[in-house]
């Protein structure tokens, strides 16, 4: 396989920037609950006010130190409210986690099965069989270590192809000198989802019940038990539409990647802790079942977002996310193993950074405001209400430590907020505790952390100023010219 016939043409219009309506009504909702429910915490403050600091300071002999003690803390209505505020969150987590229970316990599977216009399945008769597609735009520095990974697994995949997007450099001679198949795509103009429309185009008609497809990024390898474990996964449950992975970071780019490696680090631990229940299929490492990619693009454009046909919605700004819903939206279910773990690309500069994540953030706003507010979304709506919260909540919590440090005239330890601050030390140390000393020393330093993570609430906040003010997103491929080196 080395080049396919040109990609047929989409309907015109169809871009983010036909939906600026939808968008900034997501931006309105997301800040009016946002702005709702800091208003209700607001006022319960009000009504139950903290205790005077003059009527409860004190001094305590600590062998040659004398501190300056203060008893002030919550009221109890308040403490109450606060219980009822946390038990009140956790219910609704749990009945979201039932719906979409529910939902993958009713796939549209008769249904999906009569738009594929012919390409109907017959029952799994066998093991499943993986074509791995790694799509590359100008990645000859990342893909030999790519490819080293899958030839160490110890359960090799059954096809490999390296899907060349208008790559200039040596990235098809390094795929084709080491045996592995190429297909150039041709005329695509929409990035990593329209490579790989390209390739699924001419790859899902042949497909059989045993097909599956490992979509991986050019920049990321694989631990040796990935597809070894995938397989088994689909193997023992017909129904599992993907396998998701776990995913760390690479090596180097100081300190900004230990920050992203602590981030990677924490996500793959609430992974672990739902046992493998998705949150995102990865787009660094992901395995579909044909038969799941075939449901998703007979949907498209009737029970989905997207073009009639196509597997990925090249309107998206991030493919993963927007897949991960549109199989879900199906019924579809999924998981990701611990085992089946990742190492991916970290940005090397801030500015990289804010470029990643603004396009991540972006692309989850705009696939909400396709996909509207359904069972299938509703989590989702709520993760984007609490990274606002979030951001507000910090915000004002560092400023309130501001001027509450700038009007004492002396230090003043608080015995209750000492031991709720001692509390959310621990969680960040032992979070981080498997990605060793390095990471351990940043989260125990904790001002550091809280830094990083007002820079990632700064970049919501400024997704909302852009899709408000109809602002273009932007990709943010970062060339490398050598490879990371280790941390």
């Amino acid at each position: 396989m080395t080049e396919g016939p040109a990609p047929p043409p989409e309907p015109p219009g169809y871009t983010p920037q036909t939906r600026p309506g939808l968008n900034r009504l997501v931006v309105a909702l997301v800040a009016s609950v946002v702005a709702g429910v800091t208003l209700v915490a607001l006022l319960v403050g009000f009504y139950w006010p903290v205790d005077a600091l003059s009527d409860s300071v004190r001094t305590v002999v600590l062998g040659p130190l004398d501190l300056v003690v203060s008893d002030a803390g919550p009221s109890s209505g308040l403490m109450i409210f606060a219980v009822a505020g946390i038990l009140i969150v956790a219910v609704v987590a749990l009945a979201l986690e039932g719906i979409a229970a529910l939902l993958s316990a009713r796939p549209r599977r008769k249904v999906l099965s009569a738009r594929r216009h012919g390409m109907r399945m017959l029952p799994v008769a066998g093991p499943v069989r993986i074509t791995v597609l790694v799509p590359a735009h100008n990645e000859e520095v990342s893909l030999p270590a790519t490819l080293d990974s899958l030839e160490a697994q110890t359960r090799p995949p059954d096809r490999v192809i390296v899907v060349a997007d208008n790559c200039t450099d040596g990235t098809v001679g390094i795929a084709t000198d080491r045996g592995f198949e190429v297909y150039e795509t041709v005329g695509n103009t929409e990035k990593k989802g329209g490579a790989l429309n390209q390739v699924l185009a001419l790859l899902l008609p042949e497909a059989e019940p045993e097909d599956c497809f490992l979509v991986m990024d050019a920049d990321t390898q694989l631990g040796p038990e990935y597809l070894e474990v995938a397989a088994r996964e689909l193997d023992d449950d017909p129904d599992l539409a993907a396998v998701g992975g776990v995913f760390f970071g690479e090596g180097g780019s100081g300190l900004v990647g230990q920050f992203q490696r602590n981030e990677y680090a924490r996500y793959s631990a609430e992974i672990r802790r739902r046992r493998g229940r998705v949150f995102v299929l990865t787009g660094t490492a992901s395995v579909f079942r044909a038969e799941a990619m075939l449901d998703v693009a007979g949907a498209r454009g009737v029970y989905i977002p997207g073009i009639p046909g196509a597997v990925y919605d090249t309107a998206a700004l991030t493919e993963d996310n927007e897949l991960t819903l549109a199989l879900k939206s199906l019924g579809g279910t999924m998981v990701s193993p611990p085992e089946c773990t990742v190492t991916t690309e970290l940005m090397p500069t801030w500015r990289a950074l804010w470029t990643q994540r603004k396009r991540w953030q972006r692309g989850a706003l705009e696939n909400l405001s396709a996909y509207g507010i359904t069972p299938g979304t509703a989590r989702y709506w709520g993760q984007q209400v609490g990274i606002g919260y979030g951001a507000v909540a910090l915000m004002s919590a560092v400023v309130l430590m501001l001027i509450t440090v700038l009007a004492l005239d002396q230090w003043v330890w608080f015995p209750f907020w000492v031991v709720i601050g001692a509390v959310f030390w621990l969680e960040r140390v032992i979070t981080a505790w498997p990605g060793g000393w390095r990471a351990r020393l940043l989260a125990a330093l904790l001002l550091p952390e809280l830094a990083y993570d007002l820079y990632l609430q700064m970049v919501f906040i400024s997704c909302l100023k852009d899709i408000t003010l109809r602002r273009g997103a932007q990709w943010g491929h970062v060339q490398r010219t050598a490879a990371p080196e280790e941390a």
